[in-house]
């Protein structure tokens, strides 16, 4: 289902300073315990041989998505690169924008969900809080259904903040779980695993070059609710 091999077809932008690639679900972007190898290594390896590259290649993650979900990821290439973007991020400066897919109505077409979640490493899952809790952050985002179907909504979401499966929870939190995503009350998985949620845009100014730079991508693989039923959407 998911084609990983076809890394040239899914390079969004390139300089020498930054990589943006359209992940796959299938795809883990640094290694975990799986042993499973991961996005950053194939990109170096890709590089590697693509460049003629005799030594190592520096490449490092900027920001990552969670192995179900699509979308865009940056990659830093060089060291200098890295500390402005990481420097971007922890100010906010980096606008991150994702397509979610519902079964169930949300409480309002558009709206501004803050809640304080709560991290649990031991299974790897987030719970959304109305009130603030012990060992609790603040998580913000804003939501808004763009179109529907028969049976779905889809829903474009601005993130204010980045918490860990800060989409994932809030959203279960309102009673709308992503479909596929059995971990958040979603009743059945999807095909191969994944769940409709995709980084599907970013806005930044280039902290080297000083330009602005918009980068948005579509899903890179076939599904019907991506694409016949929303793909004009997006």
């Amino acid at each position: 289902m998911f084609d990983i091999d076809n890394i040239q077809d899914r390079i969004i932008y390139e300089d020498n300073h930054l990589l943006v690639i359209n992940k796959l679900p299938s795809e883990i972007v640094q290694e975990d315990k799986t042993g499973d190898k991961s996005l950053l290594e194939r990109l170096k390896d890709w590089i590697k041989k693509r460049d003629n590259k005799p030594g190592n290649v520096f490449l490092e993650v900027i920001h990552r998505i969670d192995r179900p979900v699509s979308g865009l990821v940056m990659f830093a290439k060089t060291s200098k690169a890295l500390s402005k973007f990481n420097e971007l991020l922890r100010e906010g400066k980096i606008k991150k924008t994702y397509l979610a897919i519902v079964q169930n109505k949300p409480p309002k077409d558009k709206d501004i969900l803050e809640h304080y979640i709560v991290r649990n490493t031991q299974l790897n899952k987030s719970k959304a809080f109305i009130k603030e809790v012990k060992k609790s952050k603040k998580a913000v985002l804003l939501y808004e259904v763009i179109a529907k179907s028969d049976r779905y909504y889809l829903l474009k979401i601005d993130l204010i903040t980045g918490r860990h499966h800060q989409i994932r929870s809030q959203l279960a939190a309102i009673q709308c779980p992503i479909k596929g995503d059995i971990k958040y009350g979603y009743p059945r998985t999807n095909p191969g695993g994944f769940i409709h949620l995709h980084s599907y845009q970013l806005e930044f100014e280039h902290p080297i070059k000083k330009e602005m730079i918009y980068l948005k991508c579509k899903p890179f693989f076939d599904d019907v609710l991506w694409g016949k039923v929303f793909g004009d959407k997006i």
